[in-house]
């Protein structure tokens, strides 16, 4: 890469696996690396201020890649696996009242026996300590801003974003140049709509041939409850109310051990209503009967969100390029109707361990590592997306009550017979190109929040530790502000101060003129500006390394 003239040249670290994001794919393939070739030199670089404080997930695991990875695990003390799920249970939600669906009738593999409700976050702290135990080293606070190339197009590493930029784009007096980390490969492990995963995608053509990409919105908050609602181990999903039977989404209660309960709500991002408010719709489902009898008298503890690949098996793009490969959620390898994705992460951190470290005791680098895209399909990930494959789509299309039956009948053909009557459904739109016009729509009335049940999204952030330093350029980048204003605001009716988590968007008067202002210091780094914008208009990219949600336990 060409450096900038009046810049110092970047200084540089030489490893042979170069590894971005200390989530479970990341950490997984570090931990694989070493295990196969313990001489083999392994970096992993993380943007939140520690591992673990931009982890959100559910979470109930699958312990099949744990096992993998590590096994003899359950042997050791001071694991995060502390709860195993003992009930599962299945809600169909209506305005006032719900229908418990038979767990017979759940196709086996929603059962949730065997499977562990856990904080992601400890989790990939644990890991961590594995990794450095075995000489991965991991630079927590470090944002890797962008891909380094050579002269023949390969990917040689990534630089870690400047500290120190103002806010006018020029060196502070606290300027420091980002680093490059250079290897042999680098994996790209960035969770869901990483902004480098996103730039390799488009520069190699990786989605070609794929279904467009999909998401959800998962919004959560931690609770702990009074002794007598809680029940260690309970599963409980539910569909339905508050959304209407044309919008996909759903929701969890997940009992982990101390009176925690973990409460989530799914929005798929595919909805067409652009005055639909996600987090709005998540208060909401807390005051139905069926749950809010649970958090009477409890506490709120946290508050996160994130977005969620949907898409799976057809959206998969093409894992592998000149020099790396993408890796867990970067890959979208999410199972959808089980709302389980580290399983499947820690198994594709795998695969690409074992396939890099053959690759650099043959000699080989900054190649394409062709064989960890031509394997996956024929893994434990591509069986478990393969037999889910049209359960979104047919939600998307018949809507929840019909596209649900029809995705459950599925699951049965596909787990009994291996094959579908639907063959592979394709997606269709993005889900930036679903939403419609505001003029199709009405305006939805939410009710106030009450400040004991339901928030506000301000005092939401507050509860997600999120920090930014306010003197550096904005990191989300509207490309034409015209058109947010002819588009975003005046045809769609500004979604974007709607589907945010945290508040960041707002269209404020200002002289007789609307004017779109972002609070970026807000952001919880969710993505879901990234994907739903309409017009593809607003670009996420990593603020400065450390900044951000810092969650404690989510």
């Amino acid at each position: 890469m060409s450096e900038a003239h009046d810049l110092p040249e970047r200084e540089s670290m030489e490893f042979d696996v170069v590894i971005v994001g200390a989530g479970p794919a990341g950490l997984s393939a570090a931990i694989r690396l070493k295990q196969v070739n313990p001489d083999l030199t392994v970096v992993v670089l993380e943007k939140g201020a520690e591992v673990g404080a931009h982890i959100l997930s559910g979470a109930v695991v699958d312990p099949i890649g744990i096992d993998r990875l590590l096994p003899g695990w359950r042997e050791e003390e001071g694991h995060p696996f502390k709860t195993e799920v003992t009930d599962d249970q299945f809600l169909f939600l209506g305005p006032a009242g719900s229908i418990r669906l038979p767990n017979f009738a759940m196709p086996p593999l929603m059962n949730n026996h065997g499977n562990y409700i856990v904080s992601l976050g400890l989790v990939c702290r644990w890991l961590a300590e594995k990794a450095e135990a075995l000489g991965v080293e991991i630079y927590p606070g470090f944002a890797a801003a962008e891909v380094l190339y050579n002269d023949e197009g390969a990917v040689i590493g990534v630089a870690t974003g400047d500290m120190g930029i103002e806010r006018n784009g020029e060196p502070g007096p606290n300027y420091t140049r980002g680093m490059a980390l250079l290897g042999k490969y680098t994996l790209i492990g960035e969770g869901v709509r990483g902004s480098l995963a996103k730039h390799l995608i488009a520069r190699y053509k990786l989605g070609e041939g794929r279904d467009p990409a999909k998401f959800g919105i998962g919004i959560k908050e931690l609770w702990e409850v009074k002794p007598e609602n809680h029940k260690q181990g309970l599963v409980q999903h539910s569909f339905g109310w508050p959304l209407d039977m044309k919008t996909g989404g759903g929701s969890f209660l997940y009992h982990l051990e101390d009176n925690l309960v973990a409460v989530g709500f799914v929005v798929h991002l595919n909805y067409k209503n652009p005055y639909l408010y996600p987090f709005e719709e998540f208060q909401r489902f807390k005051t139905h009967p069926a749950i809010r009898g649970t958090f009477e008298g409890g506490k709120r503890l946290s508050y996160g969100a994130r977005a969620i690949t949907e898409g799976g098996y057809q959206s998969v793009p093409k894992l592998t390029f000149p020099g790396g490969a993408l890796i867990g959620c970067s890959a979208g390898f999410v199972n959808v109707p089980r709302i389980k994705g580290s399983h499947n992460a820690v198994l594709s951190g795998m695969l690409a361990a074992d396939k890099l470290a053959a690759a650099i005791a043959a000699g080989r680098a900054n190649d394409e590592v062709i064989e960890i895209e031509n394997e996956w399909r024929s893994t434990d990930i591509g069986k478990d997306l393969k037999r889910v494959r049209n359960v979104k789509p047919l939600w998307s299309k018949f809507g929840t009550a019909a596209g649900v039956a029809l995705g459950g009948l599925d699951m049965w053909t596909n787990q009994l017979f291996g094959f579908s009557f639907f063959g592979t459904l394709k997606h269709g739109k993005t889900d930036a190109a679903s939403l419609e016009p505001a003029s199709k729509h009405k305006p939805i009335d939410y009710p106030k929040p009450d400040g004991v049940l339901t928030f506000d999204r301000l005092s939401s952030v507050f509860l997600s530790n999120t920090n930014h330093e306010e003197d550096q350029p904005v990191h989300l980048q509207v490309g034409d502000m015209e058109l947010q204003k002819r588009s975003e605001h005046d045809v769609f009716a500004g979604p974007s101060t709607r589907y945010c988590p945290a508040g960041v968007y707002e269209w404020v008067e200002k002289d007789g003129r609307q004017v779109f202002v972002i609070n970026a210091q807000n952001c919880v780094h969710c993505k879901t500006c990234d994907i739903k914008d309409p017009n593809q208009n607003i670009n996420w990219v990593p603020p400065q390394g450390g900044e951000g949600p810092v969650y404690p336990n989510m």
